[in-house]
């Protein structure tokens, strides 16, 4: 092999290097590349609350009616009261009664 079969040879090796190291980067458990979520009350669907379905439940998915004021589901952050259901809009604390 020249050099300059070397030299291309380490340039790719740098650049493939390079381009895994900003992949693992931008794949990584990076919190603030999540998208913002809040709870969001009164909007699951029974059996499909993300968790808090009040007394006897024990968490996620185990709502009993749909729009249980107590069951919450995580909803992108901002949205939340504006969601509409047949038993009203969603609350960002536990709806009594419902």
């Amino acid at each position: 092999m020249n050099r300059n079969h070397v030299a291309l040879g380490l340039a790719a090796a740098a650049l493939s290097a390079g381009l895994a190291q900003a992949a693992a980067a931008q794949n990584s458990n990076n919190p603030q590349a999540r998208p913002a979520t809040e709870k969001c009350y009164g909007v699951a669907l029974a059996g499909k609350n993300d968790c808090a379905a009040g007394p006897g439940t024990t968490c996620a998915g185990t709502s009993v009616r749909d729009y249980q004021g107590n069951a919450w589901k995580n909803v992108p952050a901002g949205t939340c009261t504006s969601i509409r259901t047949p038993r009203g809009a969603g609350s960002l604390t536990p709806i009594a009664g419902r």
